[in-house]
């Protein structure tokens, strides 16, 4: 079975000596002497001189950038769509979700996602960040070349932070505030940081070929599942919990019976664009490196996503005679979710007609499918996230054959690395069985923990208290005081 493909992930790797092991390469010059010809198996000395400036610099930005897409790009999109007297409540979910995960993160979270352990999920050996200086290093993608740990600590961070946060536009303004954060808690640990770990974890470029090292990976990773910045672990993972959420706590008072339109397009279009500007730093970053490919990526994502919005209009000129702001916001969000695990392995041009396709599917699930089955998806977290994502996941698999111009995959049991030879068929296959893992998984890890927590504690506010809405009843305020 073919693997060890390249997406966006590796292993923090080596023991920091006392002082600063930076100081090992004090200039350009010797930087490049110190790592003449390929090292394999470096030690940490040696990954301190293939640490360059300019890619830590860009995974700090990037590391911005994708937290500027929880807070407050996400608060923004979801609190426009909902009705005013949610507003706020909105806001403070998705606020204090990002603070959660960012404490657990570094608590256990990249210690179960990022070490050896199991295929399945990684140990407890840098819980708290034990280990973890100024002076260790994390693995990119290219032979010989390293990035600060810290570094990867942060990005990494960010997206354990947005993924939950996701999670609940799809039972908005239905749900008691201290539940949905033992939720997020218990989800994080269950669900998050085992896909993450199955998919992204693997020993390092320059370790794979080391019989020592050889095994460390994740499930998924060994498969040769491709998923370059989070198609399955961030946006089917939160799509599929927020479907089963949305299933047992039921459907608002009034669904489908009265008018629950959004408060403020005019929030909701300013909360889509500051999550275009900041998914660049979550695709593009995800190369861990700056250079051809995550240039690359982020064209891919430009692209993507301008022709995903485009498409969506041109759908809702046919289907209703005219386009809408909602949908083209809609469109913008599909489009960046479907091309998330392909941005960094298709061509432009492949980007852009997984942009073009992946927003007639989402809209026949937003609009079709959901009156059909009568489920109420709040803010369509399921058909956008959860549907877009396996678009772009299985789609993956297409574009990035290097006969259409994509990038392929990466032999890293060959040291240096080799390109493989690429089976389009094969791939796909072995795309929809990773989809299949990550929707089984997150599905029934979610109902488990929506139904222990509904049965101990309660999921639903009052009748009462919903009709009044949840910024007044869940937090004393209001998000407008006019």
């Amino acid at each position: 079975m073919r693997m060890l493909k390249r997406m966006s992930a590796l292993a923090a790797l080596g023991v920091a000596p006392p002082g600063w092991a930076q100081d090992a390469a004090t200039t350009p010059t010797e930087a490049a002497e110190a790592v003449a010809g390929p090292i394999l198996n470096p030690g940490v000395e040696q990954m301190a001189a293939m640490v360059d400036k300019g890619d830590t610099t860009w995974m700090l930005i990037s590391s911005a950038l994708v937290l500027m897409m929880s807070i407050p790009a996400l608060a923004l999109f979801y609190g426009g769509l909902a009705r005013t007297k949610n507003m706020l409540s909105l806001l403070m979910q998705v606020f204090v979700i990002v603070s959660i995960a960012a404490i657990m993160w570094v608590a256990v979270g990249y210690s179960l996602a990022f070490t050896a352990g199991s295929p399945f999920v990684g140990g407890l050996d840098k819980a708290f960040l034990a280990g973890v200086s100024t002076g260790t290093f994390a693995a990119t993608f290219s032979n010989n070349v390293y990035i600060p740990e810290y570094a990867f600590v942060i990005f990494q961070m960010t997206f354990a932070c947005i993924t939950p946060a996701l999670i609940v536009g799809a039972f908005a303004e239905r749900i008691r505030f201290w539940p949905l954060m033992l939720f997020v808690v218990g989800w994080l640990v269950l669900a998050y940081y085992p896909i993450a770990h199955m998919v992204w974890f693997w020993a390092g470029p320059d370790f794979l070929s080391v019989p020592d090292y050889a095994n460390d990976k994740g499930l998924l990773w060994g498969w040769g599942a491709l998923d370059f910045a989070g198609g399955t672990v961030v946006h089917i993972n939160a799509g599929i919990a927020g479907l089963v959420g949305c299933l047992i706590i039921g459907n608002r008072i009034g669904f489908n019976r009265e008018p629950m339109p959004p408060h403020s397009l005019t929030l909701t279009m300013v909360g889509a664009s500051l999550l275009w500007v900041g998914w660049f730093g979550f695709n593009a970053g995800s190369n861990l490196e700056s250079n051809g490919l995550a240039a690359l990526a982020f064209l891919n994502t430009f692209v993507a996503t301008a022709a995903a919005t485009l498409s969506w209009c041109i759908v809702e000129q046919l289907r209703h005679g005219r386009p809408s702001l909602l949908g083209a916001v809609t469109g913008a969000v599909a489009g960046l979710v479907a091309i998330t695990p392909a941005s960094g392995f298709a061509a432009p041009m492949g980007a852009l007609i997984l942009g073009l396709v992946v927003s007639p599917i989402v809209y026949v699930f937003v609009s079709s499918v959901k009156k059909a089955l009568g489920y109420d998806d709040s803010l369509d977290v399921f058909g956008v996230h959860g549907i877009g994502g396996i678009v772009g996941a299985i789609g993956t698999g297409i574009v990035a054959d290097p006969a259409l111009g994509g990038q392929g995959w990466l032999d890293y049991t060959v040291f240096p690395a080799v390109a493989g030879s690429y089976e389009m068929a094969a791939q796909v296959w072995i795309q929809v069985q990773a989809v299949g893992v990550t929707v089984l998984w997150t599905a029934v890890v979610s109902a488990l923990l929506f139904l222990a927590i509904k049965a101990v504690f309660g999921l639903r506010p009052s009748a009462e208290d919903e009709r009044q809405g949840l910024d007044q009843t869940s937090h004393g305020e209001t998000a407008y005081n006019y």
